[in-house]
């Protein structure tokens, strides 16, 4: 009787696992897709790229589109120029931020449930909308095309995001640790050094590496407030828009180049950024 009853409980859990298992597996191949074409067509002869009949497996591989891709433009300059954009608004924002989420989440103060609504409104604005304002207040402040004028702009959008980010990493740490800790003899600064912030640091790798993720890809703003000689890396992959067309066995391989410090940041950290991303999923 048992035996028979458990047998289809058996059944329904594997077949529900398989379910679930070729779901992750479209899912997975639904996002990879893009990567995997971005690597076929780096690696294929030009004309192969614009092949109507085009094909899934490469058939020969070249190393001449990434030679292609150094030669059309600079590429150094535009690389150098996004990474110290990203790494100093990473910074910034994860030191501004981290005192911004402490306070907010530590402290009771007139205006607290403002600052918090605020910090959500922000994020909702399109980026598109603040474009004008934000050129026009660079221009005369004379940030316009310099990159501590498009670090401040990135700051405007990554720093909420990175508050509201490690608020919710602090809420779920208990207060009763920093009170432990000041009952042994700690300060609150004290208190936050030893308890906390051990604590928070996986929290700030993963908002670190989305936050450099953002600043890295972005494009519009860096469209619109560098000239070609200070452009990033972003706007270098429209040089591979002429007037014949647009190569695109180039572009790709360019493209390819511009995710390997995206790819070795995420290597570097990754355990880090898995403990941050399920810090918050069991509350203390």
């Amino acid at each position: 009787m048992t035996t028979t009853t458990a047998a289809p409980a058996v059944t329904r859990r594997r077949t529900s696992k398989l379910g679930w298992n070729l779901i992750g597996l479209f899912v997975v191949a639904t996002l990879g897709f893009p990567v995997y074409w971005m690597l076929n067509t780096a690696f294929k002869p030009a004309k192969d790229a614009i092949d109507p009949n085009p094909h899934f497996f490469p058939t020969t591989f070249t190393l001449e589109n990434f030679k292609r891709a150094l030669e059309i433009a600079d590429f150094w300059g535009p690389v150098g120029r996004s990474l110290i954009v990203s790494s100093v608004v990473v910074v910034i924002g994860i030191v501004v931020g981290m005192l911004a989420a402490l306070a907010i989440s530590r402290f009771a103060f007139r205006g607290r449930k403002i600052v918090i609504v605020g910090i959500l409104a922000v994020q909702m604005v399109p980026l598109v909308a603040m474009i004008i304002p934000v050129f026009l207040m660079l221009n005369d402040l004379g940030q316009y095309d310099r990159l501590t004028g498009l670090i401040i702009t990135y700051l405007t959008f990554i720093l909420p995001f990175t508050v509201w980010t490690l608020r919710g990493f602090i809420v779920n740490i208990p207060k009763e640790l920093e009170e432990a800790a000041q009952v042994d003899g700690c300060t609150r600064t004290g208190a936050f050094i030893r308890v906390v912030f051990p604590l928070l640091a996986p929290g700030m790798v993963a908002t670190s590496v989305y936050g450099f993720i953002q600043a890295w890809n972005e494009y519009l703003y860096a469209l619109m407030l560098m000239s070609q000689q200070n452009q990033t890396a972003t706007v270098w992959l429209s040089n591979f828009i002429t007037k014949n067309g647009t190569e695109y066995a180039p572009m790709m391989a360019g493209s390819t180049m511009m995710a390997v410090p995206i790819v070795i940041l995420f290597l570097l950290v990754q355990r880090k950024m898995a403990a941050g991303l399920t810090a918050g999923a069991v509350k203390g």
